[in-house]
C-alpha cells in the first residue's frame, strides 16, 4: 500500500512553524514527513531557510509515529560526509529508528556558500559516490580511514549509532544516479513520476526497495488565489533539475522563471480544492511504481486549512489508490 507524506518546506516557513506543522501532519494522518535541507530559498519571496537538522531534531522529539527523512541532504561540499553520518546517526537515535537519510548531489544555490566553487556534473557524481561509501562505512560503528579522489577520512568513528543505522535513500535523475541508488542505496528518491527511473534502479539492485516521490500542490478554496500563490512561490519548479542544480542564487531563479505564466503553473501543479486533481497527479507516481508520495503544500499561511482538508477529504481519497 502506498504511503503518503507531508513536506516540511524549510524554504517557506520559520523553524517554529515547521515543528508545529510536523505535529499537525501526524495528527492529520500522514504516514511520513520529509524535510528539505537548504541554505537559501529558491526565490526571495519564499523568505526562509532554517537549519534542517536542528529542526528535525525538534520534530523527532515532538512527534511519535511518523517516519522522517531528509529530502535531500547534499554531502559533498557544504557538509563533509563524516558530519552527515554523525548527524544522521544521532537523528536516528532521537527518532527511535524513524529516520531515513535522503541524499542527493545538491544544487549550486546552497553549496556555493562555502566558497569551493561548483563542480561539473561528472565530478559531483564522483564526489557523491565517495560520500555515500564513507557514510555507509561509518554507520558500521568502526574506525574508518578513506582515501579517495575527492575525500580523505582519518580514524573517524561514530560513537552513537544504532545497531540498525538509518536507511539511505538516494535521489535519482538519470542512469548514473540510478545505478548508484540501486547498488548503494536502500531507497530511490525522485521528483518526477518517470517509470524509466524505477526500471534503471531495478537493473542495478533496486528491485523491492522503496521509491519516494514528491508532488507540490496549492490547496485553497479560491482556485485563482491558489494559482497566484503557486506562481509567486513555486514557478522555479518549471526549470527542471538540470537548470535548478546549476543556478547560483535566488536572482538566477527569478530570472530563469520570469516567463513562466500562471497558466503554466496551473497545468503542472494541482491548484484549488479539487481532490480528484490531486488524486490524478498522485496516481502517476503510484502507476510508476512509487511506494511513497510526499505532498508539498505551497504557502506558509495555508498549512492549517490544508491539514483539515487532508483529514476530511484528501487522505481518504488517496487511500483508495
Amino acid at each position: 500500500m502506498t504511503k503518503f507524506g507531508y513536506t516540511l518546506m524549510t524554504e517557506q516557513s520559520p523553524p517554529t512553524n515547521l515543528v508545529r506543522y510536523a505535529v499537525a501532519a501526524e495528527r492529520a494522518g500522514y504516514d511520513f514527513e520529509v524535510s528539505s535541507d537548504h541554505y537559501f530559498p529558491w526565490l526571495d519571496s519564499m523568505g526562509h531557510a532554517p537549519n534542517a537538522w536542528t529542526t528535525l531534531g525538534a520534530v523527532a522529539h515532538a512527534t511519535e509515529r511518523v517516519e522522517l527523512m531528509t529530502y535531500v541532504t547534499c554531502p559533498i561540499l557544504r557538509y563533509h560526509p563524516t558530519v552527515v553520518a554523525q548527524q544522521a546517526a544521532t537523528l536516528g537515535l532521537l527518532s527511535e529508528g524513524r529516520f531515513t537519510l535522503g541524499l542527493g548531489s545538491g544544487e549550486n544555490l546552497n553549496e556555493h556558500v562555502v566558497g569551493k566553487g561548483w563542480p561539473s556534473v561528472s565530478v559531483r557524481q564522483e564526489m557523491f559516490a565517495e560520500a555515500v561509501e564513507i557514510i555507509r562505512a561509518l554507520f558500521g560503528g568502526d574506525y574508518v580511514d578513506f582515501r579517495g579522489e575527492h575525500f580523505r577520512v582519518t580514524a573517524a568513528k561514530l560513537w552513537d549509532v544504532a545497531a540498525t543505522p538509518p536507511p539511505i535513500g538516494i535521489a535519482v535523475s538519470g542512469p548514473a544516479s540510478c545505478q548508484l541508488a540501486g547498488e548503494q542505496g536502500d531507497a530511490m528518491i525522485a521528483v518526477e513520476p518517470l517509470p524509466e527511473l524505477g526500471e534503471l534502479f531495478d537493473q542495478h539492485g533496486g528491485s523491492g526497495k522503496p521509491r519516494i516521490g514528491q508532488l507540490p500542490i496549492s490547496y485553497g478554496a479560491d482556485k485563482d488565489a491558489a494559482i497566484d500563490r503557486a506562481h509567486e512561490l513555486f514557478r522555479w519548479f518549471a526549470g527542471g533539475w538540470k537548470v535548478n542544480a546549476d543556478l547560483p542564487g535566488t536572482a538566477g531563479f527569478d530570472a530563469a522563471s520570469q516567463f513562466v505564466t500562471k497558466d503554466d503553473v496551473a497545468e503542472s501543479i494541482p491548484c484549488g480544492d479539487d481532490v480528484d486533481a490531486v488524486k490524478s497527479a498522485v496516481k502517476e507516481f503510484v502507476d510508476a511504481g512509487f511506494t511513497h508520495v510526499a505532498l508539498v503544500q505551497i504557502g506558509d499561511d495555508q498549512q492549517d486549512p490544508f491539514f483539515e482538508w487532508s483529514t476530511n477529504e484528501l487522505l481518504p481519497a488517496l487511500r483508495e489508490l
